[in-house]
């Protein structure tokens, strides 16, 4: 069932031997064949626009009311690329060997390396395009550090880079609408998928304006949906992100990668309140010059200005001293938690650790670090009401970004023929923790050079015959869909959609979350059914399904977290291992850092959907490491 379609052959030559082996179509029988793309992120709206450019008639579908709001805005420090212009020891090679280590040996060294190769690609394309990357004095590019690498090669725009880039794509994606080759169509969100004759040929969606229900047929679906770090109710991500269009697809089949597998990032506001409904990011980029400390003695509530340098504490530096405040995301994660836990924490509610920009202040001036990172304070300060530039900002960890995904081949095709999936939505290249500045690059990467790349070549490879949305299968998609609205709908019960996903986070952050043990996860995989039991008869949703109610939307969503989370304990039990952010108390070193088991577990878990109430069945596809060769992670 898995058959990941790697080139053979040296891996410097994997991708161009790919590409050259692909059938290609001419431009006049492009315009025969149309493809859906849904989400207009970096990935969705590149693939759409790059896929248009090649003459295909694309549908691309977003829930928002523009593709510039798509939640990629939100990345904000920068995206990496190996192009070496701070002459510091860079290469492809390097960028490829970090990415790997990064993750924990829980990629594919082919697909990493195919990532590392066309991520200088990406940043000409977005040069082109006009994004205002950060430039030095003479008008070179700049660059900046982040965590997990030794060498400066983020590229970045202020603490906007995520919207820059976005904006990139989206002129590139209203330029093919302009041109007549794609058609947008907003305020749509995907219910399921369409197939026939076992190949995806389209979807079914619902109009969250006025409720109706639409059938979509094509040759190609590329889903490029984002994460779901959202079935933790609180996290870094957009309110709306969630996980249905995966979650659909992979209960049509298509096989569910390594769903335990979430980033936890290190930078984020500490929580303030039990009302609070999401959490807000600061950008790593800050780690770049920022020094993150605690007190030496627990229970210290001094103020940061009152407390001298010999009773700080500052951790990372201490304990990781190759590479300080710049470790990986996991890794100083897990610290702050540990440091916490001992009750040396900060803030109201002791859940917080300083970032401290006093020392690059004093080194580098008051202007160069508001030029650097002026908006970033921006944020915080609104948010907190404190100078950031005088008083130490206050961090915590949180849910971020989800290396689980849909499983997809090298061609980033599902195991549903004809169902793509690009960026955050398919199981990733960042194995089991995501670098940080690299979200970017493997969205663009999959958006820009790799869909359009290998959708045509299904499309040539394939007889695809006409489809029409009459089509029996569309209407019992169609079916299906409006009775499980109905079926929300009328249940009546008592209980808000939010009140449910609130429970619902608790359970999976505190058992499925930064630290995971087999009795909190066999806890969770007892109260998860109970709860979803509970939500499927105590419910309620108000108003109805033929207007814009986000009370249905919401609960439309949440019943596909109950059944997910579900299948991330399920997937994080099997696997016994520490492993990136994945980190088991019971499988650690002496000295407490992570320790995998690559004798048991160095594969990819890819999960087959069995049917409502039944045990999913796991699928593994086995990793080596040619090129990288397996070694226990050290950032000391």
């Amino acid at each position: 069932m898995l058959e990941a379609r790697i080139p053979s052959g040296p891996i410097e030559q994997k991708w161009d031997k790919c590409r050259y082996e692909m059938k290609l179509m001419n431009p006049a029988n492009r315009r025969k064949h149309s493809i859906i793309v849904v989400g207009a992120g970096l990935a969705g709206a590149a693939a759409a626009a790059t896929l248009g450019r090649q003459g295909y008639h694309v549908h691309c579908f977003s829930y928002h009311d523009t593709p510039r709001r798509a939640h990629s805005i939100a990345a904000q420090g920068g995206i990496n690329s190996s192009k070496n212009y701070r002459n510091d020891g860079d290469s492809v090679l390097r960028l490829f060997k970090d990415t790997v280590k990064g993750g924990d040996y829980r990629a594919r060294e082919a697909n990493v390396y195919r990532l590392a190769e066309v991520s200088g690609n990406i940043i000409d394309q977005c040069v082109a395009q006009g994004v205002p990357f950060a430039r030095e004095y003479g008008g070179l590019l700049d660059n900046r550090s982040f965590g997990g690498v030794q060498v400066e090669r983020t590229f970045y725009a202020r603490g906007q880079t995520g919207q820059q880039l976005l904006l990139g794509a989206y002129q590139a994606l209203e330029e093919q609408i302009a041109a007549g080759t794609v058609t947008m169509h907003f305020r749509r969100e995907l219910l399921d998928i369409v197939l026939v004759n076992g190949r995806a040929r389209g979807i079914v969606t619902r109009d969250l304006v006025t409720g109706q229900l639409d059938s979509h047929a094509a040759d190609v679906v590329v889903l490029a949906t984002g994460g779901y770090s959202n079935v933790f109710y609180l996290s870094t991500n957009a309110k709306a992100s969630n996980c249905t269009a995966i979650w659909r697809a992979h209960r049509r089949g298509a096989l569910f990668g390594n769903p335990c597998f979430t980033q936890i990032h290190p930078t984020c506001i500490p929580l303030s309140s039990d009302f609070q409904s999401k959490l807000t990011l600061m950008s790593e980029s800050l780690r770049n010059d920022g020094r993150i400390w605690v007190p030496k003695r627990k229970g210290d509530t001094r103020a940061p200005s009152q407390i001298p340098e010999s009773e700080r504490d500052y951790y990372l530096e201490n304990r990781y001293p190759s590479f300080g405040n710049l470790v990986p995301r996991d890794v100083a994660s897990r610290n702050a938690k540990e440091v916490c836990d001992e009750g040396r924490g900060v803030g109201p509610h002791g859940q917080g650790v300083y970032l401290d920009f006093a020392d690059a202040i004093h080194r580098l001036g008051l202007q160069t670090v508001r030029e650097k990172y002026g908006n970033l304070f921006e944020i915080y300060e609104r948010i907190t009401g404190e100078d950031a530039y005088t008083i130490p900002m206050r961090i915590y960890p949180a849910p971020h970004y989800t290396m689980g995904g849909l499983w997809v081949d090298y061609h980033l095709m599902s195991t549903i023929p004809g169902l793509f999936v690009g960026g955050e939505a398919n199981f990733s290249d960042h194995g089991a923790n995501r670098l940080g500045a690299s979200a970017l690059m493997q969205g663009l990467a999959d958006g820009y050079f790799v869909l359009p790349a290998t959708v045509p070549d299904y499309v040539a490879t394939n007889k695809l015959d006409p489809v029409s949305t009459s089509d029996s299968a569309f209407k019992a998609a169609k079916v299906e869909v409006k009775d499980r609205i109905d079926k929300l709908l009328a249940i009546d019960g008592k209980r808000t959609p939010d009140s449910f996903h609130k429970e619902l986070g608790r359970i999976v952050w505190d058992d499925c979350g930064m630290a995971r043990t087999d009795a909190g996860l066999r806890k969770a995989l007892a109260r998860i059914p109970e709860l979803r039991d509970e939500f499927w008869h105590n419910l309620r949703v108000v108003g109805t399904g033929e207007e814009l109610n986000q009370s249905l939307e919401k609960a439309n969503r949440i019943s596909d977290f109950l059944e997910l989370s579900e299948l991330m304990c399920t997937d994080a039990l099997q696997r016994t291992e520490s492993c990136g952010g994945h980190f088991r108390v019971e499988s650690q070193t002496p000295d407490g850092e992570a320790k995998r088991d690559d004798e048991h577990f160095a594969y990819t878990a890819a999960w087959e959907w069995k049917g409502a109430g039944q045990a999913h069945a796991l699928h593994k596809e086995p990793l080596s490491f040619e090129y990288v060769p397996l070694s226990q992670r050290s950032y000391k």
